[in-house]
């Protein structure tokens, strides 16, 4: 660790593990429910748990974002954050947004919006929240050296992910209009934007962990970038399909969506490839497993199962099932929650100055997370594949078409069971490391920082 400001990371990690943690017990309440132990519903009904399954998802992820921002822009700016003070309150306020949305949810208290379920009060909270990070992000780019790529382009999906939340601020009367602009949110987060946060962090992880040369890394974000761009966008199309929409979406989310596998794919091939070229050899073999399987994962995930559903001839019967909630699963997995973990798998050991990444259950959490993650999405596609034929081919009522596939989600709980425990294991590695610590920092670093 170079710089101290750069422990606020540490908070925002934290806050992200116990988000994760929470988000997994939800999961759990509707897989039980989804096989009949639905004891918890006067208390917490499905429709309650998957809200808050949801958002806890997006809020997580999105602490995860900011902590790994708050970690990479001092290094990458070359100085200290402007105020950590400032850092330390927009985290305060983040928890509140947090706790007051699930625990609205448990009251009723929601606009109903899918994936936007968040009251409209704490909307303007989360603006002020995002605005005071932005703030802090960018004055500590333009006061320090903010010309590297990886810097820019974590910020440009910072910026617009702050942007794109507006459109999901304003209330349509009709239902065609309001969909159209929820997209504009939901769709160009996650398949645009986002990716940008992600290649920023991957970017910055392999010259950190391969030794590459930075230039060469770089080169590959703006062909990332282009292809995220010139797909993502317009791949919106793809959930204009049946809103109601003009039909020029249909054939421009088709042509679009079946593009925009090859952000991802060259992702994949662009960690491998530096992965390969490196001649470091990183003791911190941890990081480097969620940075490879990242790309790897978000590609299958994100981009090999999405082009798999998304493309109309398909979608027609596929959309709205359990095929979208397999490939869902996958995506976010692959594309951010992986990402998120590698950069705290490289950051603890330095913002703590204990090195405990060459663990035995460092290697467990890894493995044991993606094989329970890959058998759920197993399960689920098969349930889903078997659902769209009662369902969408031989018209069987819904709720006698979730009994007949009721078995397959007793398969995706044990599943679920191994992947929980290889995230209980990383959380259990992430308390062990404790708080972040002064001798973290070199003596060399520390005489700067005084000076």
């Amino acid at each position: 660790m170079k710089y101290k400001s750069q422990q606020v990371a540490y908070w925002f990690f934290a806050l992200c593990m116990l988000l994760f943690a929470l988000q997994i017990v939800y999961g759990f309440i509707m897989g039980f429910a989804r096989i009949g132990m639905d004891g918890l519903h006067d208390w917490i009904p499905f429709n309650t748990a998957r809200a808050v399954h949801t958002n806890l998802l997006v809020v997580w992820l999105l602490t995860g974002f900011m902590g790994a921002a708050y970690y990479i822009i001092p290094e990458e700016a070359q100085r200290e954050l402007v105020s950590v003070k400032l850092a330390y309150v927009q985290l305060i306020s983040l928890a509140v947004v947090g706790v007051a949305a699930i625990t609205g949810y448990h009251f009723n208290i929601w606009e109903g919006r899918k994936f936007l379920e968040i009251p409209r009060e704490l909307d303007y909270l989360v603006v002020v929240n995002v605005l005071l990070f932005l703030g802090i992000i960018l004055a500590t780019l333009f006061k320090g050296k903010w010309q590297t790529t990886t810097a820019l382009v974590m910020t440009m999906g910072l910026v617009f992910a702050a942007l794109l939340y507006l459109p999901g601020m304003i209330w349509f009367d009709s239902q065609v209009t309001d969909s159209f602009f929820r997209w504009w949110v939901v769709h160009l987060w996650v398949e645009g934007v986002w990716e940008l946060i992600m290649g920023g962090i991957l970017a910055f992880l392999l010259i950190k962990l391969t030794g590459v040369d930075r230039e060469v890394i770089e080169k590959w974000l703006y062909v990332i970038v282009g292809l995220t761009f010139l797909s993502g966008i317009l791949g919106t199309g793809h959930h204009y399909y049946y809103i109601g929409v003009n039909k020029i979406w249909l054939v421009v989310g088709g042509v679009f969506s079946a593009l925009e596998p090859l952000a991802f794919l060259a992702m994949a091939l662009f960690a491998v490839y530096m992965y390969r070229k490196g001649e470091k050899n990183h003791p911190n073999k941890i990081a480097l497993f969620w940075t490879i399987g990242a790309a790897i994962v978000s590609f299958i995930g994100a981009g090999l199962l999405g082009f798999a559903h998304t493309l109309p001839q398909t979608n027609l019967y596929t959309h709205g099932t359990l095929v979208t909630a397999m490939h869902g699963h996958y995506a976010f997995w692959g594309a951010y929650v992986m990402i998120v973990l590698a950069i705290i798998s490289y950051a603890m050991p330095n913002i703590t100055g204990r090195k405990r990444h060459d663990k035995t259950n460092g290697h467990l959490a890894f493995w044991l997370s993606n094989i329970g993650m890959l058998g759920m999405v197993v399960a689920l596609g098969v349930a889903g594949v078997v659902q769209v034929y009662l369902e969408r081919r031989l018209s069987m009522d819904f709720m006698i078409a979730q009994e007949e596939v009721k078995i397959h989600f007793v398969v995706m709980l044990l599943c679920a069971t191994m992947f929980a425990t290889g995230i209980g294991i990383y959380i259990y590695e992430f308390i062990k490391y404790g708080r972040p610590t002064n001798e973290a920092l070199s003596k060399k670093e520390e005489t700067v920082l005084v000076s």
